[in-house]
């Protein structure tokens, strides 16, 4: 078995942004204006519907050649729904966090519609950040008081 732990920092920078640092490269992420943010960066949220639509052009891009998938091009629209009063705790009820993930393929290659689908039922199947999703790692935290 081949593990390997990745990690990604965060920082508080001011307001609601924050800078992720991963490996050698780093990020913005803000909530916009009408969040309470100043709009220097994506959300939270919208990064992870970004990394769910990078994973599947990512996996397509790595195993079309060997699925036999003459891949001209791939365009990959991910979409969310949530009810922001879950997380602002304005209604107790509603879920905290997304309720719906929608994903449309756009997708130029030289073969069937049966392969083509087929292709995608793998891409969904070897993603990992969806199956991250479909398939919650256990949780665990550690509080360091400064």
């Amino acid at each position: 078995m081949a593990i390997s732990r990745m990690k990604a920092e965060v920082e508080a920078v001011s307001g609601l942004e924050t800078v992720s640092r991963v490996r050698d490269f780093e990020f913005t992420m803000d909530e916009p204006k009408n969040l309470g943010g100043t709009d220097q960066g994506m959300n939270p949220v919208e990064a992870l519907l970004s990394s769910v639509g990078g994973c599947k052009v990512i996996v397509a891009q790595s195993f079309a050649r060997a699925k036999k998938i003459k891949l001209n091009s791939i365009k990959v629209t991910v979409d969310g729904e949530m009810d922001t009063d879950g997380f602002t705790g304005k209604n107790p009820e509603a879920k905290v966090g997304l309720t719906d993930l929608d994903t449309h393929y756009q997708i130029d290659a030289d073969n069937t519609k049966e392969e083509i689908e087929d292709f995608v039922d793998f891409i969904e199947a070897t993603c990992p950040v969806i199956q991250t999703i479909a398939d919650a790692p256990n949780m665990k935290k550690q509080i360091e008081i400064l």
